[in-house]
């Protein structure tokens, strides 16, 4: 085994890295407080290749791993988490377009999706539909040589801004096998949302109910068969869930770096606050969390990108340990930044409310015990 980066993953960090630092961080406070979501920013970014990490380079994709992509997500999100996730669904939606559409379909909406000329939303969950996906309702008829869609999406990021949806419709029988992908553009008759979702974090990124209402969309959009459509988004999830835990991973880090500095600073008793022995076991615990975590995240990614059939179940393993791991080691920052920690003027509490949500989307982390233990116990 190699644990070292290779001489191009090392080159990636670079570039996302300082990307970050310069073009997000910085602003990050701002988008926050005022809700902005970034287009110029995140255009800059399809600019590097982050907008389409693992669609094929014929679309204008850039043909990465899911490990290169873990270690690009984790520098974004050390600047800004909020926006890195945003980039991670509009990357896992792309690609569900690169994998499952056909050649007529792939060069129709993913040039304009590699530059984020247009942007792309995963629509699965529902209202009554959360971490039980296959009981969807939002129901799509065939009429002819186009699908009738009714029903409605919850809790969408990209929302009313997105120029494409991809959508998890039921075109058959109840349960995952009735389950089929449409793809539907920005302006389509029917398509409309409800408003924009006031939430703990994630402010900028815009988030609402899609909703259908008589939608016709042309079978021309159908990604893969009818059918199919439970197994794609549960395979675009597997990639979703590395690059989730990797944007959990980037912003504990960035806490974790911010505390270092605090305490290295900031004195009591006549004392740096991290010359105490109690305060110095805090940080170590929290630098060895990240690290296993992280090593996690990558030996799933590369298990993910070998196609191994555990890929799956060490997905979610990995998404579980690095969302609850960012998390703590988020809270733990906040503390030992005191009462700092707590105001906005300190970047750790506007962390510590976007990393909150990893734990819950993606497939809460609840889910994500289901899914190893299923996998386990079926051997």
């Amino acid at each position: 085994m190699d644990f070292l980066l290779t001489e191009d993953q090392t080159a990636f960090q670079d570039a996302a890295r300082a990307f970050a630092q310069n073009e997000m961080a910085p602003h990050a406070a701002k988008w926050d407080a005022e809700h902005i979501f970034p287009e110029d920013t995140l255009r800059a970014a399809a600019e590097l290749g982050f907008a389409g990490i693992y669609v094929r380079d014929d679309v204008g994709g850039s043909g990465l791993t899911r490990l290169d992509a873990a270690v690009i997500f984790e520098e974004l999100a050390a600047a800004c988490p909020s926006t890195a996730a945003y980039i991670s669904i509009h990357n896992m939606a792309s690609w569900m377009i690169d994998r499952f559409g056909n050649d007529e379909q792939r060069h129709k909406f993913l040039p304009k999706l590699c530059t984020m000329e247009h942007f792309a939303s995963y629509c699965l969950t529902e209202p009554g539909a959360g971490s039980d996906a296959a009981s969807l309702k939002t129901k799509a008829e065939r009429d002819g040589d186009h699908y009738v869609l009714n029903g409605e999406k919850a809790f969408i990021s990209g929302g009313g801004r997105s120029d494409v949806y991809v959508v998890m419709c039921r075109t058959g029988e109840p349960g995952p096998k009735g389950i089929s992908t449409l793809v539907v553009p920005a302006g389509t008759p029917g398509l409309s949302f409800g408003k924009q979702e006031e939430k703990m974090g994630w402010h900028s990124q815009p988030t609402s109910a899609v909703i259908f209402e008589n939608c016709r969309v042309p079978v021309e959009n159908r990604l893969g068969e009818e059918g199919e459509g439970f197994k794609i988004a549960m395979m675009g999830l597997d990639g979703g869930r590395l690059n989730i835990g990797a944007c959990s991973l980037g912003g504990a880090r960035a806490a974790m770096e911010a505390a270092l500095e605090y305490t290295g600073m900031r004195k009591q008793f006549n004392a740096p606050l991290n010359s105490f022995q109690g305060l110095q076991f805090k940080i170590a615990d929290m630098a060895t969390e990240l690290e296993a975590a992280r090593l996690l995240l990558h030996k799933a990614a590369w298990t993910l990108d070998r196609k191994d059939p555990d890929a799956t179940r060490l997905c979610a393993m990995a998404k579980r340990l690095a969302t609850d791991t960012g998390f703590a080691v988020t809270n733990e920052a906040l503390q030992l930044h005191g009462g700092y920690g707590y105001i906005r003027e300190y970047p750790i509490e506007r962390i510590l409310r976007d990393l909150r949500v990893h734990q819950i989307l993606e497939g809460t982390n609840e889910i994500m015990r289901l899914i190893i233990s299923r996998k386990m116990i079926a051997g």
